[in-house]
């Protein structure tokens, strides 16, 4: 499969507007879209997306067709990527990560198991969430913080990829934990993770889109729930992911860049839900909201 990046180099104003531009369009359709600044004094920044089974000429006429005139005269660069497995590639050299009482690591570094606290090994795979990145290890640390404070019996980790929150919340809490993603590889190797991490018979894991599938009514409702997705599919979902949660329900929402804040906020704030707490890691918000009086 052929991977494209196409990046738009343009003054901050303007390559902000064009993510917005493009998130809207594409990432639902599972296209990463992402935009960094690209020279030290801050003048240049870069919206990036990935694009797949395409030319660099058809990706680039995509993304401009997509951008009419709100591409300005900005030039568009289209490259195709080495076919590698990034999150493989990645993940090499890794150095193993504490998060809360969570410790994650490699296979090679077993040995740097501490004796307190829970250990979880995940290897490189094709699914997200290892722990290195700011969404995953502002979920683990939440986890440990919530599940000191409050007990917990139905748990749901949406947009699971690699496992690792459902098994930490299986592991902590000896509750059992339903585990989905779209992605079908996701849930078999978050399925093989949970077996290998002694969580098997407390994870349960279903490929599902969105949250209209039988078996959140079957697992639900659902009293904690973690949510490590994009920002679009959040917002979407919210009134159906809210009536699959409890009325003292806790939801920890991440996957977030810091100006996806306030309008996610805003959508779950409808459904009742209220902030107790945030974390920003790396640029990237971990929210944690309750519905109810409690303070979670």
């Amino acid at each position: 499969m052929s991977t494209i990046r196409v990046r738009i180099t343009a003054p901050e104003i303007e390559a902000k507007r064009i993510y917005e531009l493009l998130s809207r369009d594409f990432e639902d359709d599972g296209n990463p879209v992402t935009v960094f600044e690209a020279s030290a004094d801050g003048r240049d920044w870069t919206a990036e997306i990935l694009l797949f089974d395409m030319s660099e000429g058809e990706a680039a006429e995509l993304v401009k067709d997509r951008l009419g005139a709100d591409a300005f005269a900005a030039p568009v660069e289209a490259v195709e990527l080495e076919d590698i497995n990034w999150v493989e590639k990645s993940l090499e050299g890794l150095s193993p990560v504490q998060a809360g009482r969570f410790f994650i690591h490699g296979s090679h570094d077993r040995a740097k198991r501490p004796l307190a606290g829970i250990s979880i090994e995940i290897e490189a795979a094709l699914a997200f969430g290892t722990g290195h990145h700011g969404t995953t290890a502002g979920c683990l640390i939440e986890i440990d913080r919530l599940l000191t404070r409050r007990s917990y019996e139905r748990m749901l980790d949406l947009g699971t990829g690699t496992g690792v929150l459902a098994i930490a919340m299986a592991r902590l809490s000896r509750q059992p934990v339903l585990a989905t993603d779209i992605d079908p590889v996701a849930t078999i190797t978050a399925r093989a993770n949970a077996v290998h991490n002694l969580a098997g018979n407390l994870v349960r894991t279903a490929t599902a889109a969105g949250v209209d599938s039988r078996i959140f009514a079957e697992a639900g409702p659902f009293d904690l729930v973690v949510a490590n997705i994009l920002a679009r599919p959040l917002m979407r979902m919210a009134a159906g992911l809210s009536a699959r949660m409890t009325r003292s329900a806790t939801l920890v929402l991440s996957g977030l860049r810091v100006e996806d804040g306030p309008r996610i906020l805003f959508a779950y704030g409808l459904q009742g839900f209220h902030l107790v707490r945030r974390q920003n890691r790396d640029g990237w918000l971990t929210l944690t909201l309750v519905r109810g009086r409690h303070e979670g």
